[in-house]
C-alpha cells in the first residue's frame, strides 16, 4: 500500500505518548509532506524575526505505526525519493553555532533554487544535494525534543540520509511511531551556523520491518557505505561511540578477532562529523561495503 501523510500531521518530540496519525505495514510506501525546520515561519526577506516563535522549530511529520514492530526490531526506512521547495532559509545569529559568539543580533537569508542549484548570493550557485535532518522513532521513558539526537535517531543531521540510502532505526516501543522533518536543499558537514539551506518538501520513503535486529543506535547504508551514526555529548564520546559500535557489528557478524578490525578500520574505514551544533553531537564512522564484502558482511 501507498499512504500520503500531509505537514498538518506534526510533532515536536519524538516519544511513547504521541498518538500515532497512520498505522501501516511492512512494506508500505509513504510521501511525507514536511515543513520547513522554522516551521513554514519566515517567507521573505522583509519577514521579521521577532514574529517567528522559536518553539515551533524542527517539526516532523508524523507518527506512524507500524505494525508487528517491538523492542529489539528495527525499521528499515528506504529513501525513495526526495522532493524540495524552491526556496531555502537560513539563520545564524548570536550564540548559535560553533561561531556564534563573534556575532550580534540574528540574521537570516532567503536562498531561491533555480535550475538544481542553491542561489547563495551572486558569486556563488551550489548544486543541490537534499537530505533528511530529522527522522526517527520515539525513545523509551521520557519524550526527545525533535532538535535533539540520540540512539533513537532524530536530528541527526547527516548528509547520507539521502535519496536510495536506507537508514535502520532500532525500535523501543510498541509501533516505532516513526517521523521525519528537517529537510536540507544543501548542508555541509557540522552544520556549523546551526541550520544548513532549510527547505519544505515531500519524502517518498518505504519501510520494511526487520525483526530482532536489536541495533543499540541508528545504521545507515548506500551503495557504497555502511556507517553507525552516534550521537553523544561531545564529540570525543561521540568518534569512540561510533567505532565502538561498528567494531562490535562488524565481530558479531564475521567472526574477526577485535585486533584485525581495529586495523581493518583504522586504513579503510572513515570517521566523519555530521553535526555539532546540537544538544548532542553527532559523528558517524563508515566503512565500505566492498570491504565488508570480503568477510561475508551480511547485517541480518
Amino acid at each position: 500500500m501507498h499512504y500520503f501523510l500531509a505537514r498538518d500531521n506534526h510533532i515536536f518530540k519524538f516519544s511513547a505518548g504521541e498518538t500515532p496519525v497512520l498505522t501501516i505495514s511492512s512494506g508500505d510506501t509513504v510521501s511525507i509532506e514536511t515543513m520547513d525546520c522554522f516551521s513554514d515561519q519566515i517567507q521573505t526577506p522583509g519577514d521579521s524575526l521577532e514574529e517567528v516563535s522559536f518553539d515551533r522549530v524542527n517539526p516532523a511529520t508524523g507518527p506512524i505505526y507500524v505494525e508487528g514492530a517491538r523492542k529489539g526490531d528495527a525499521l528499515k526506512v528506504t529513501i525513495e525519493q526526495i522532493k524540495i521547495g524552491n526556496r531555502a532559509v537560513m539563520l545564524t545569529g548570536k550564540g548559535l553555532g560553533v561561531l556564534g559568539h563573534k556575532l550580534q543580533g540574528m540574521h537570516f537569508k532567503i536562498l531561491p533554487i533555480e535550475n538544481g542549484k542553491v542561489v547563495f548570493d551572486e558569486h556563488t550557485r551550489l548544486p543541490v544535494e537534499p537530505m533528511v535532518g530529522v527522522i526517527g522513532v520515539a525513545p523509551e521513558g521520557e519524550g526527545i525534543n525533535c532538535g535533539t539526537p540520540d540512539t533513537h535517531g532524530g536530528n541527526m543531521d547527516t548528509r547520507l540520509i539521502r535519496e536510495q540510502a536506507d537508514i535502520y532505526l532500532p525500535v523501543w516501543v510498541d509501533g516505532g511511531l516513526l517521523a521525519l522533518g528537517d529537510l536540507h536543499a544543501l548542508m555541509g558537514d557540522g552544520e556549523v551556523s546551526v541550520s544548513g539551506a532549510e527547505v519544505a518538501g515531500e519524502v517518498r520513503v518505504k519501510v520494511t520491518l526487520i525483526k530482532k535486529l536489536n541495533l543499540s543506535t541508528p545504521i545507515l547504508m548506500n551503495d557504497q557505505v555502511l556507517a553507525v551514526i552516534c550521537s553523544r555529548k561531545s564529540l570525543d564520546e561521540a568518534v569512540t561511540g561510533s567505532v565502538e559500535i561498528m567494531e562490535d557489528l562488524i565481530r558479531s557478524r564475521t567472526g574477526l578477532p577485535s585486533e584485525e578490525i581495529v586495523m581493518l578500520l583504522s586504513v579503510a574505514g572513515q570517521v566523519r562529523i555530521s553535526q555539532v551544533v546540537d544538544p548532542l553531537k553527532t559523528v558517524r564512522c563508515e566503512i565500505p561495503l566492498q570491504v565488508l564484502d570480503n568477510y561475508g558482511f551480511k547485517l541480518y
